[in-house]
């Protein structure tokens, strides 16, 4: 009786420890969920087949392939993508999110993974050659972005009115209609889709208020997702990949 005891306890305590195996196993294949921006070359955009595809998206599905963990893209907007990340429906934003003061508050980063700033865009037909230019006119900029930012911190300065719109194709209408001169975003954003044709604009200023981009995860939560974004992007610049995937949408 002692050992049908012995035995079944034995194969009570194996079956304990396959459980507690598959319990880590499960937690090894969790499936991140990652918001972005819906529309913001060359970042994040999509192709003729609906993918997503862009600088952001790339590098976010290379690193985790270098890391090996699963991902799922949310495109959301940014503000939106914002939201999702601070209510927990979110475990990162890749967004073109340029790292600030402010934004540490709320949120951890990455280490920086592409250089940007601010300009200023106007038709490429108008007679704007600076920010005085601006008095008494109108001008426009997207929520929450360091383009809003900026032409805040200069519109006491040179006079002019500043309109808030909740996404990129909203900016560009407003200047491509009269309704606003000109408008205030990212560098890359602007040059990319000036370059590609996409905007029949121009920059008639220097890029303004040099920064970085970064991955952001909330306030500490989601350490390992952090480490492992950092980790993967460190090996796609020392084997290339990096190089390959900026040079793709140059």
């Amino acid at each position: 009786m002692n050992k049908f005891m012995k035995a079944a306890l034995a194969s009570v305590m194996g079956l304990s420890l396959v459980g507690c195996g598959s319990s880590s196993s499960s937690t090894s294949s969790k499936t991140y969920i990652i918001a972005t921006d819906k529309t913001y070359a060359p970042f994040e955009m999509t192709d003729k087949k609906g993918k997503l595809i862009g600088i952001d998206m790339d590098l976010m599905r290379a690193i985790a392939k270098n890391q090996n963990f699963k991902i799922k893209i949310n495109s959301l907007g940014f503000d939106a993508a914002c939201t999702a990340l601070e209510s927990g429906e979110a475990d990162g934003v890749i967004a073109g999110m340029t790292i600030t003061d402010a934004r540490k508050k709320k949120y951890d980063f990455s280490d920086q993974y592409y250089k940007t700033g601010v300009s200023m865009a106007v038709a490429k037909k108008s007679s704007i050659k600076g920010y005085a230019d601006l008095k008494g006119k109108t001008v426009v900029a997207k929520t929450s972005t360091a383009g809003l930012a900026f032409a805040q911190s200069i519109k006491s300065k040179y006079g002019f009115k500043l309109n808030v719109v909740e996404e990129s194709s909203m900016m560009y209408e407003t200047v491509k209609s009269g309704e606003a001169v000109a408008c205030f975003e990212d560098t890359p954003v602007l040059k990319y889709m000036i370059g590609q044709g996409q905007l029949n604009f121009k920059l008639p200023t220097k890029s303004e208020n040099p920064s970085y981009y970064g991955f952001a995860v909330l306030k500490g939560e989601n350490a390992t997702l952090l480490k492992k974004f950092n980790k993967g992007l460190a090996n796609l610049k020392k084997n290339g990949q990096y190089d390959k995937i900026l040079a793709k949408y140059e």
